[in-house]
């Protein structure tokens, strides 16, 4: 989590632009964006700069040539002139960024920073705004991150049509419980800013870096045909393409796509690994969602519609781990009860994790759970791992303040993680416990209910109580004692 220093000189940046003339709280986070990441290119260059220094040998792909050096935010920011800064960034630096990724700034990043706007209004508040951020330190990838969704948490408008952000610890449990490997093709249909498939190029890079940098081969194939999201928000698709570049994938398949719709059903079967957090609420006319999804499972709700669409996105083998809202699980409806009929028997449903409502404060108190499944078309599910997250090492209201990460019953986390990569083990675990597996069977006969509760036992404690007779005569003795009192005081005032 970021620290109460950056908050504050995001909040001090946030009231600049606003009274600076920027009141739409998207424009702010786009044009603060652009800035953060002209920033961090200076910086990405700098320990290229350093590297080379240390190796004697050229810098490895820079980002600014020779000629560029007055382009580089440790330059400009020295400019004394706010009316010379303000034409530098707005004519050289902004031109300049929206060209990166790929080759000749042939590239999807590219793409969708064609009509990118660089929209700070007066030289006064750019000078300003660029001394605030140039204090904020951009080394540390979590603290990034932390910040990008600080930012988000500022939007208003956050949470409607169940759009909401998804916490980086709960994205990184996700993606380590999947374990991507080199060979995956992974895919978020519904990416926003990008937080599942930087997570997961995050996890390649730690755990198979030596692999996806073997050769060249290798290194093309990880920057241009691993990473695919798509989303139908163009600002956000920017801001998911530069997070990625900023992360170090050149050339993701970052798409402006209405999954959902008919326009988009001719793409199935190409991808291995699905990781999403897709919009819960809303539903959609028949005639806009595509007919094959309707085929799949016939209804408008956006959080089904979906499942239907990561089983037909999916290869056959190809696994999946979504956040869903707890209705999913135990839904009564049609609809409801056949999908999930379908991930049971038709598919492999490989576990499922219940989490507390506080996980997506404070943006909705909505109750999610991650649901883990395998396509397969021929059945396979067994016993699924079912386990009970109480603590996600924050608080679970509002404020979410962190807690003590160390202590089970404050973090789960990790718990979680060593349970899943040992489930196997998990046969003899009684019902009491946070984890256990139950078998296809019985889920079944409960026709496919998914919801933790209908499996788990509850601990019952032995409680004594003291005898009827004995609290039978306690409340007589305070009659007594009361009817005298009232006496005494009759008396006094007689």
């Amino acid at each position: 989590m970021i620290t109460g220093t950056i908050k504050t000189q995001i909040d001090q940046i946030w009231n600049a632009f606003w009274s600076g003339g920027i009141s739409n709280p998207m424009e702010v986070i786009e044009q603060m964006t652009y800035l953060l990441f002209i920033k961090r290119l200076d910086e990405l260059q700098t320990v290229k700069e350093k590297k080379a220094g240390r190796t004697g040998k050229p810098i490895e792909n820079p980002i600014f040539n020779q000629y560029q050096s007055n382009l580089r935010w440790s330059q400009f920011k020295l400019l004394g002139d706010a009316g010379s800064l303000y034409t530098l960034i707005s004519e050289k630096v902004f031109p300049f960024i929206k060209t990166l990724g790929g080759e000749d700034g042939q590239s999807t990043y590219a793409a969708h920073m064609k009509d990118a706007r660089f929209t700070i209004p007066t030289p006064a508040l750019l000078a300003k705004v660029v001394d605030m951020l140039d204090t904020i330190p951009m080394e540390d990838r979590d603290t990034k991150g932390d910040l990008y969704e600080y930012m988000l948490g500022k939007i208003a408008s956050a949470g409607q049509n169940g759009q909401f952000r998804t916490p980086r610890h709960i994205i990184k449990l996700i993606v380590e419980m999947m374990a991507p490997h080199p060979g995956d093709t992974i895919c978020d249909p519904a990416c926003g800013t990008a937080g599942f498939l930087i997570a997961a190029a995050e996890y390649l890079d730690k755990h198979h870096g030596d692999k996806i940098y073997h050769d060249a081969e290798s290194a093309k194939r990880y920057n241009h045909d691993t990473f695919h999201g798509f989303d139908f928000d163009s600002t956000m698709l920017r801001v998911g393409s530069m997070n990625m570049l900023l992360h170090g994938v050149e050339n993701p398949a970052i798409e402006n796509r209405d999954s959902l719709s008919e326009g988009h059903a001719s793409v199935e079967g190409q991808f291995s690994l699905i990781l999403a957090n897709p919009p819960f609420a809303g539903s959609l006319d028949y005639e806009s969602c595509a007919k094959d999804l309707q085929q799949i499972v016939k209804t408008k709700k956006t959080e089904l519609l979906f499942l239907a669409l990561f089983l037909r996105l999916l290869k056959t083998g190809g696994r999946a781990a979504v956040i869903v809202p707890e209705g999913v699980l135990f839904g009564s409806s049609k609809a409801h009860k056949e999908l999930r009929r379908m991930l049971v028997e038709e598919h492999k449903l490989d576990g499922i994790v219940s989490m507390p409502s506080g996980v997506f404060r404070p943006y909705a108190g909505v109750s999610t759970a991650v649901l883990i499944f395998t396509k397969t078309n021929s059945g396979g599910t067994d016993n699924v791992w079912f386990y009970d997250m109480r603590a996600d090492g924050y608080s679970l209201d509002d404020r979410r303040n962190s807690l003590d990460a160390d202590k089970h019953e404050c973090n789960n986390l990790s718990d979680i993680l060593t349970r899943w990569q040992n489930r196997d083990s998990e046969v003899g675990r009684k019902r009491t416990e946070q984890s256990f597996l139950v078998n296809k069977s019985e889920i079944a006969d409960k026709e496919y209910d998914l919801s933790i509760n209908r499996y788990q036992e509850a601990v019952q404690k032995r409680v004594e109580y003291e005898s009827p007779l004995k609290v039978l005569a306690e409340l007589k003795a305070l009659e007594t004692e009361i009817i005298q009192g009232v006496a005494e005081l009759e008396s006094m005032l007689k």
